[in-house]
């Protein structure tokens, strides 16, 4: 008994020794997640390497259906109704392919989500088609990047780079209609977002006059919030309200040196030495 168990000790202490090696993946999977609009875009794709490889017009020939990626497909989820190419795809899982080019590409936005061969594609499928320029890159790209960039609240690029080609996928959704109407329904309920509903019709070029209005309401509500009584200083500005804005940048100045904010102190500063 005493052999018998001092033999089952040496093999449960080699069991180490046939565990499987573990290897890194070739091409490393890598979700990319994108705050756009009132949702979110989210990227799914494998990221292959060039590794002294020619890559297009080489390893990913030119004219024909690309995964964009390694391994499996890649899928993009939109989180909102979005527009590429002049065309609207609701909110949804979708495959992301191209045709890459020597001069240009072609982008697909497909229903299909199980696309990782040529074989598979089906163009009955595809819900956008867009072409992108390409734009040779001074200096190689060692592994197939997409990233999102010059993101705005209602547009966004999708850039994809290797080796020494970048294209670029505009994308767009419509945000205001329906910011509008929700701030149509809140501004006469409980609790009207006065504050906020200012600052999105001063920064989107909607009606100053009832801007104001709102703001003149927000620091009436909070008369301690110096950043409420920068933005109505800034609406009166851009209403040509000098001597107003004066006062109210004033005001602002001196709540936020009693917050001790010395960045609104400076913001006021220069908002009164524009007017002066």
């Amino acid at each position: 008994m005493k052999n018998f168990l001092s033999l089952a000790f040496v093999l449960v202490a080699c069991l180490p020794c046939f565990a499987p090696v573990q290897f890194p993946s070739a091409s490393p999977t890598q979700t990319v997640h994108q705050q756009f609009g009132l949702a979110a875009i989210d990227l799914d794709y494998s990221r292959p390497g060039m590794k002294g490889r020619k890559i297009f017009g080489g390893l990913v020939p030119y004219d024909k259906v690309w995964r964009t990626g390694a391994n499996g497909a890649t899928v993009i989820t939109f989180g909102d109704e979005v527009t590429i190419g002049g065309t609207k795809i609701p909110a949804g899982k979708y495959g992301l392919l191209t045709i890459p080019g020597s001069s240009d590409w072609t982008i697909i936005i497909t229903k299909q989500l199980d696309v990782n061969q040529p074989a598979l594609y089906k163009p009955e499928n595809d819900l956008a088609k867009v072409k992108a320029r390409v734009k040779m890159l001074d200096a190689p790209v060692e592994t197939f990047t997409m990233e999102f960039a010059d993101v705005k609240q209602n547009s966004c690029n999708l850039i994809m780079k290797w080796e020494t080609s970048q294209v670029v996928l505009p994308i767009q959704t419509d945000i205001d209609t329906r910011i509008m109407m929700q701030i149509d329904t809140a501004i006469i309920g409980k609790n009207p977002p006065y504050y906020s509903a200012a600052g999105y019709y001063f920064n989107n070029n909607k009606d100053l006059h009832k801007a104001e209005e709102w703001a003149k309401k927000a620091t009436a509500e909070d008369p301690d919030a110096f950043y409420m009584f920068y933005l109505l200083a800034e609406i009166q500005e851009k209403l040509g309200k000098k001597a107003e804005a004066i006062a109210t940048a004033t005001k602002s100045i001196e709540l936020s040196k009693k917050a001790q904010n010395q960045d609104y102190v400076a913001l006021n500063e220069k908002l009164i030495a524009r007017l002066k």
